[in-house]
C-alpha cells in the first residue's frame, strides 16, 4: 500500500512542478496570470465512517487556482496598448464567441476594428456619427476618414468694457478708429469650412452704462447689439431684453470670400461681459466652427473613451472601451492565449465603463506584464523537487522492505 501512497505523492509533486514550470515559461507573456496548485489528502472512508486509527492513502491535486494579482506596467507609447489598473477584463468578440482577457496589446485591422493579436474584436460602447455614445455594446471600429467642416453658429465673449470710456465724437465707421472705443476679432467658419475674420466693435453710448456692439465679417456689417449694465457692472439687458444672447448674420452672396456657402448666422453669448472701471480686456472669444480636418491620431482616455484627433485641432469620440467583472474570476474557464470564458461558477459578467463600479481605469500606452514573481517560482520549484525526491525515496525504502520480506527463509 505504501507504493500507492508514495506514487500519489509523486504525482502531486509532478503536478506542482508542471504548474510552476508553466508559470516560469510565461514570465514574459503579456496579461498572463500565474496559477497555484492546490492539494488534498486521501482517506478511504465508508458509510460507517472513518476509524480512529485509519492511515491516509496519499494526496491528490484538487485545483489549479488562477491568481489575478496586478502585474507591473510596461510603458510602450503605443496608444492602442492598453492596461487595466486594478479590476476588470477586456471583452473580446470572435464571431459571436465572447472571451475575456487582460492582454491589452491591440491594433487596427484593415477594416478599422480594434483587434487583439489573435484577431478578436475589442468590444465597448459604440458612438454615432456625431461623436455621441449610444450606450449599445458592440465591436469598436475607428473611422480614419476626414472630418467634415462645421459652420460657426455660437460665439462666447468674456470681456470687460472700461467704465471710464467716453462716447466717441463721430458716427461709427469700421475704418475710422476714432469712431469706436475698442474692438476684438476672431475667425469664424462658413458651411464650406473657410475661415473669415469676424470683428466686434464696442462703442460707448450717450447714456451711462450703455454700449453698442457693431459686428462685421470680412468688412460686411452683421448688425448692431445694444447692451446695458447694472450699477455693479454686470450685464443688465441685451437689445432691451433680459436675455444674454443676441444674433448677428451676414449674407454669403454679399460677403467677400463666402461665395457658394450658406448665409452665416451666429448667436453671440454676452453673459460674461462686464463694465468695470478697469481697462478694456478680452479674456475669451470662442466660437464653435471649424474647417475640414484629416485623421491624425488616436487617443484612449482613462475612462476608456476612444478619441480620434484631426489636423484641424478637433477631436471626436469614436467609442468607449467596456470592461467586465465577475463575482468569482478564479473560476473562469481558461481558453489559452491569455483569455478566459464565462463559467457557471464564475457568475455572469457585469459590464461597465472603466473607473466605475469597482472597475479599474485604462492606462493607454502601457501593457500589463505577467504577474509571475520569478524568484518565488524558483523557490516553489526547489520545494516541489524535494517533495518529488522524498516520495521517490519512500518508494525505494518500501522496495527494500519488500525485498527483505521476500528473502526470509
Amino acid at each position: 500500500m505504501s507504493f500507492n501512497i508514495a506514487l500519489s505523492g509523486l504525482n502531486s509533486a509532478a503536478a506542482d512542478l508542471d504548474v510552476t514550470s508553466n508559470n516560469i515559461a510565461n514570465t514574459g507573456t503579456v496579461g498572463f496570470k500565474e496559477s497555484r496548485a492546490e492539494f488534498a489528502d486521501i482517506f478511504a472512508a465508508s458509510q460507517l465512517g472513518l476509524a480512529q486509527n485509519a492511515v491516509g492513502q496519499g494526496s491528490r491535486l484538487t485545483n489549479v487556482r488562477q491568481q489575478f494579482g496586478q502585474g507591473n506596467f510596461d510603458f510602450t507609447g503605443n496608444s492602442l496598448d492598453l492596461a487595466i489598473n486594478q479590476g476588470g477584463f477586456f471583452r473580446l468578440n470572435d464571431g459571436g464567441d465572447i472571451s475575456y482577457s487582460r492582454n491589452g496589446a491591440f491594433e487596427l485591422n484593415n477594416e478599422g476594428y480594434i483587434v487583439s493579436a489573435d484577431g478578436k474584436n475589442l468590444t465597448g460602447y459604440t458612438a454615432n456619427a456625431d461623436g455621441e455614445l449610444t450606450g449599445a455594446v458592440g465591436d469598436l471600429q475607428v473611422s480614419t476618414g476626414d472630418l467634415d467642416p462645421s459652420p460657426s453658429t455660437n460665439m462666447n465673449l468674456t470681456a470687460n468694457l472700461d467704465a471710464n470710456e467716453e462716447e466717441p465724437g463721430t458716427p461709427f465707421q469700421d475704418d475710422e478708429p476714432g469712431s469706436y472705443n475698442d474692438s476684438t476679432s476672431t475667425t469664424v467658419y462658413d458651411s464650406l469650412g473657410r475661415g473669415h475674420l469676424a470683428t466686434l466693435y464696442f462703442v460707448k453710448g450717450p447714456a451711462d452704462n450703455e454700449w453698442v456692439i457693431h459686428t462685421d465679417v470680412n468688412g460686411t456689417p452683421g448688425g448692431s447689439i445694444d447692451v446695458t449694465f447694472n450699477t455693479d457692472g454686470t450685464l443688465a439687458t441685451v437689445n432691451g431684453g433680459a436675455g444674454t444672447t443676441a444674433d448677428f448674420a451676414v449674407d454669403a452672396a454679399d460677403t467677400d470670400g463666402m461665395d457658394g456657402a450658406d448665409d452665416l448666422e451666429v448667436s453671440l453669448d454676452l453673459a460674461s461681459l462686464t463694465q468695470f472701471g478697469t481697462p478694456f480686456n478680452v479674456a475669451e472669444l470662442r466660437q464653435n466652427g471649424y474647417t475640414a480636418g484629416q485623421f491624425s491620431s488616436l487617443d484612449v482616455g482613462g475612462d476608456g473613451t476612444v478619441f480620434g484627433r484631426f489636423s484641424n485641432g478637433q477631436s471626436r469620440v469614436l467609442g468607449q472601451v467596456a470592461l467586465a467583472q465577475f463575482a468569482n474570476p478564479e473560476k473562469l474557464t481558461q481558453l489559452g492565449e491569455t483569455s478566459w470564458a464565462e463559467s457557471f461558477e464564475s457568475g455572469a459578467p457585469l459590464l461597465g465603463a472603466p473607473g466605475t463600479s469597482g472597475l479599474g481605469n485604462i492606462e493607454s500606452g502601457a501593457l500589463e506584464e505577467s504577474n509571475v514573481n520569478i524568484t518565488e517560482q524558483l523557490v516553489k520549484m526547489i520545494t516541489a523537487q524535494r517533495n518529488f525526491q522524498a516520495n521517490a525515496k519512500m518508494i525505494s525504502t518500501q522496495d527494500q522492505v519488500t525485498q527483505e520480506i521476500i528473502n526470509i527463509r
